[in-house]
């Protein structure tokens, strides 16, 4: 006569082990897109904050040397350049914008800010654009002061 011994069959059936593989896929999954997303989030604050400490730089430079220094922008490139820097390249998926006075529009995609050597400036805004986020970093004209709105929603 056969007898069914619970002891006798131990371990998992290849149900158990298949269902156990796909919850791990599916979490795997949806890790890799939040980090995904962070890790974007992160190179478009880098982007940033590198702006801001180049702008920061060019006004620096100006009270020091007391003479008018500028950072050049060109949004068709997606570039930009501080005085005696290299010229900075911003990532393909990120928009720029650049609102600055008139005397200091080169041409379409040309434009700057300048720094005189009492530390104003001739004032205005760079915007970085990703997906539905904006960083917006104004410069005072009065004070030359550089502040950066962090990711606002559009």
């Amino acid at each position: 006569m056969l007898t069914y011994n619970p002891k006798k069959y131990t371990g998992f059936t290849l149900i158990e082990v298949l269902v156990v593989m796909v919850m791990i896929a599916v979490l795997a999954g949806l890790v890799a897109t939040g980090m995904s997303d962070s890790l974007r989030k992160a190179k478009i604050r880098a982007v940033s904050k590198n702006l801001v400490s180049a702008m920061r730089y060019t006004r620096g430079q100006a009270v020091v040397k007391h003479e008018q220094k500028t950072i050049t922008f060109n949004v068709e490139e997606k570039t930009y350049q501080a005085p005696r820097k290299k010229v900075v390249h911003i990532p393909d998926e990120i928009d720029i914008n650049v609102y600055t006075a008139d005397s200091e529009v080169a041409d379409e995609t040309t434009g700057s800010i300048r720094f005189f050597s009492d530390g104003s400036s001739t004032g205005g805004w760079v915007k970085l654009t990703h997906k539905n986020k904006i960083w917006k970093i104004n410069v005072n004209w009065l004070t030359g002061e550089i502040a950066m709105i962090e990711g606002s929603s559009i």
